[in-house]
């Protein structure tokens, strides 16, 4: 049940309350092209549209929020694939706080200076999202800094969960929404929204095909770790952590399927999106496309795709739309 989970309806309400001003209620539209495509209505949540380029920024924001102003005097600290990190930045920064962000060499340079460029401290550490984990976790003991995890808290995924309440308040027929999944923070959020308001509502997480640690977790009913590697939707990588307190056990309760998707399947969702609904989208962003177009859908009702993020490298999203990307660990277009 619902209720037994870390993060609950109301959780997600009061956090709903608590940013409303603060992040944009972002806008649904419907696509003509993709419910063409599956055979029902497509609608796009245009959650790439928010402040600073993601989703992230809900949950960041509860999260600064919540803390008690000798937490944020303290300054704030995260690992994160680059999202995160520009969020927690821009929502530390909002509240007179510092922001410390903690990040591996795959994470892309555009990330990292937009990061630097909202004033936080760049930390660079190693080549996975668990190696930058450990600096968090010394800076958290040695020089007491706050935490807060990409995705992994209560106050996180009660941010993110608003997002799925825009969702059900914009269009309460939706039968299956499909939502990027990587540590679980967003799909753990929407889902618990979504299926507390409409429990007939499908959940679907969308990930890589390779390094899709939640995946592997649940395949394997325990968290485990898998090896990060490069792909196009570079804010799916990283661990879930062996600890995980929060998104393994709702993402197993409440998701009703994971969806792997390949580099070739993620770059013909981003042409998609660019050449038919005229968005500019990352890898990320465009796994729900991906898997309508390479008919990994099936739905008997309207579906929604989240468009979870825009923060992409313009010099490799030019290359994906003109087919000059190489494929990681895949031959080329």
């Amino acid at each position: 049940m619902v209720s037994t989970l870390p993060v609950s309806l109301e959780d997600i309400r009061a956090a709903a309350r608590r940013i409303a001003g603060r992040v944009t209620t972002t806008p649904m539209v419907q696509s003509a092209s993709l419910g063409e495509l599956a055979g029902v209505p497509v609608h796009l949540k245009l959650e790439h549209h928010q402040t600073t380029g993601s989703f992230k920024l809900r949950g960041a924001t509860n999260a600064v929020l919540s803390l008690s102003p000798a937490q944020r005097l303290r300054g704030v600290v995260a690992a994160s694939t680059g999202n995160h990190g520009r969020a927690l930045a821009y929502a530390a920064k909002a509240e007179g706080a510092v922001a410390t962000i903690c990040m591996s060499r795959l994470v892309p340079e555009n990330k990292v200076s937009e990061i630097r460029r909202l004033g936080a401290d760049v930390r660079i550490v190693g080549v996975s999202q668990d190696e930058a984990q450990q600096e968090v976790d010394r800076l958290v003991r040695e020089e007491g800094l706050v935490m807060v995890p990409p995705f992994d808290h209560p106050d996180v995924v009660a941010g993110q969960g608003t997002l799925g309440l825009e969702i059900i308040d914009d269009l309460p027929e939706a039968a299956s929404v499909l939502v990027p999944l990587s540590g679980g923070g967003l799909a753990a959020g929407v889902a618990a929204a979504v299926k507390a308001i409409s429990p007939t509502t499908k959940v679907i997480g969308l990930t890589m095909e390779k390094g899709a640690a939640m995946k592997a977790s649940l395949d394997a009913g325990q968290p485990v770790q898998v090896e990060e590697v490069a792909s196009l939707a570079d804010s799916l990588g990283g661990g879930i952590g062996l600890d995980n307190r929060v998104t393994f056990a709702m993402c197993r309760e409440l998701l009703d399927d994971v969806i792997l998707l390949t580099e070739t399947e993620i770059a013909a969702g981003m042409r998609h999106v660019y050449a038919c609904e005229r968005q500019v989208v990352e890898g990320a962003g465009a796994v729900g496309i991906a898997a309508l177009l390479a008919g990994k859908i099936r739905g008997s009702g309207p579906i929604v795709a989240i468009l979870s993020g825009a923060n992409v490298d313009m010099g490799q999203h030019l290359r994906v739309i003109n087919g000059t990307q190489p494929l990681y660990g895949e031959e080329g277009p």
